[in-house]
């Protein structure tokens, strides 16, 4: 990467960068937010990242946007991932294993069911 010479050159990548993250999310029907803080990788974070994606592959999954936050402050309940899909309220899992992230994406992203036993909260955190 070469080094940026000018605010006008910084205000482009800017520029770029806000452009691809709302690419990311246009024509999407919902989201799901892996926390990525310190205590979630040290948790398994990444493992469950990497499980979501290649599930959602798997089952040719387009329509959902997967993106990484930071720490959601519920560290004792980490790898915490929020499914948030349109016209509902925002559902936030704790203990989210890959295992128990093919189930979420199975149940609650296919199905339309909440995996009850996983849930931490409900709504915006």
């Amino acid at each position: 990467m070469s080094k940026v010479k000018s605010l006008e050159e910084l205000m482009k990548i800017k520029e770029q960068a806000l452009q691809n993250i709302k690419m990311r999310e246009a024509g999407k029907r919902g989201k799901i937010v892996v926390a990525m803080g310190t205590c979630g990788i040290a948790a398994g974070a990444k493992d469950t990242l990497k499980a979501i994606v290649e599930y959602m592959n798997e089952m040719k999954i387009d329509d959902i946007a997967v993106v990484q936050s930071g720490c959601m402050g519920l560290c004792e309940v980490e790898p915490t991932i929020e499914v948030a899909l349109e016209g509902q309220e925002p559902v936030v899992y704790g203990n989210v294993t890959p295992e128990n992230a093919k189930r979420i994406i199975q149940s609650h992203i296919l199905e339309g069911k909440v995996v009850s036993d996983l849930v931490v909260k409900r709504g915006e955190v």
